[in-house]
């Protein structure tokens, strides 16, 4: 089959790579339809090469046509179409009882300290080939798949997987009371969405900061307040200001490790790309390589006795905050991985006709496979409006 795979920083070639097969009881083949490209994605292209090796197939947004199923699976038959979560759980562990699918106790990656496996994403999480390719093994296939209509667009649909999702639980996590203000920082794909679902569960006022003009421009259609980033000289002064001298009840930061305006952090991260992956995992692992300027405006926007919900990835575990000013203001954080299949059955209802979220004015390009590095190029340097990207094997 033709799949995606990681040769190197920024270095990503469609190559020819052995089928999937089954392999275990619960395990199922899906022939792949649409997937798509996340910006965690690009954090591999960029700064987390050093838990990759030359032939890893990235991609963890990806849904389909369900092939084969292994003998333990009887929720699904050849023919289903199926949206595949990012996370891979079981269902059945004490985590996945409790509905905390991210930290699936069956597929936790133990020998690196981290939670659930995921697709496509480096050792860190279980070095488990992706689903930017042609076919797809999907382990724990009798929990993780959602099955879905057989009618309408595949974007109707696909991004159940990943960004639609995590913006839900970002949404849930920033607790916005009705009638209230949310700012999203980020307006990515998830930050896209995120904005529409504060909207649609409730705040009265959601505010969207960015630099990107199409992504501003993208937001402000569906009635999102929109702050140009790079037009401010104090960015959590504007936020408190604009909102009765407080700040926004809550405030979501959906941009992560490689914000713009931290040269600090940018150089750290140049610097242990330099590195030998021996070196540069540790340097990634247990030093501040993250970029905090989105999170620390986040932090000091929110207003006292806010909460500050955070979907971007980040990476470091000594990176510096403002821990005297959060303490004193009574911040509250919430963060963490997606528990997908915990919000989905409350956002299926939504993806109908009349698009309440906005799912079918979300992704600005669709190509094929054969042109994903051409794709990911453009979309790291926000190149020809490209705000969100979807594949076709």
């Amino acid at each position: 089959m033709r799949a995606l795979i990681w040769q190197g920083k920024r270095d990503v070639r469609v190559e020819e790579v052995p089928d999937p097969r089954i392999e275990d009881p619960t395990d199922a083949i899906v022939r792949i339809t649409s997937t798509a490209i996340c910006g965690s994605d690009l954090h591999l292209y960029e700064v987390l090469g050093p838990y990759l090796k030359p032939g890893d197939i990235l991609g963890h947004e990806p849904m389909g046509i369900v092939e084969e199923v292994g003998p333990g699976v009887t929720r699904l038959k050849p023919g289903d179409r199926v949206v595949v979560p990012f996370n891979i759980a079981c269902g059945s562990c004490w985590m996945c009882q409790r509905q905390l699918y991210a930290q699936c106790e069956t597929t936790q990656v133990t020998a690196e300290g981290k939670g659930a496996a995921l697709f496509g994403y480096t050792s860190l999480y279980g070095a488990v080939p992706g689903g930017q390719a042609q076919f797809l093994r999907v382990p724990h296939a009798e929990f993780g798949p959602i099955k879905v209509p057989t009618d309408g667009p595949d974007e109707r649909w696909l991004y159940l997987s990943d960004i639609l999702p995590t913006a839900w639980q970002a949404v849930k996590y920033a607790d916005t009371p009705r009638g209230g203000t949310l700012a999203v920082f980020g307006l990515g794909p998830v930050g896209q969405f995120c904005a529409r679902i504060g909207r649609h569960l409730g705040a009265d006022r959601v505010i969207g900061l960015d630099l990107v003009p199409e992504r501003l421009e993208m937001a402000r259609r569906h009635g999102v307040e929109v702050l140009d980033i790079s037009q401010l000289d104090d960015v959590p002064g504007t936020l408190i200001d604009l909102v009765d001298g407080r700040g926004p009840d809550a405030v979501i930061d959906a941009v992560g490790m490689e914000s713009h305006g931290a040269p600090l952090g940018k150089m750290a991260q140049a610097a242990a790309g330099l590195l030998p992956d021996k070196l540069a995992q540790p340097m990634i692992d247990k030093v501040a390589v993250d970029r905090l300027v989105a999170l620390k405006a986040a932090l000091k926007g929110v207003r006292r006795g806010g909460t500050v919900s955070i979907s971007g990835v980040y990476g470091g575990e000594v990176d510096p905050l403002p821990l005297m000013e959060m303490f004193d203001r009574g911040v509250q954080v919430r963060m963490g991985q997606c528990h997908v299949r915990r919000w989905t059955d409350e956002i299926i209802p939504l993806l109908t006709d009349d698009d309440p979220l906005g799912v079918a004015d979300l992704r600005t390009h669709r190509l094929p496979l054969e042109q994903a590095p051409q794709a990911y190029e453009m979309f790291q340097k926000k190149q020809d409006g490209c705000v969100k990207v979807v594949l076709a094997p």
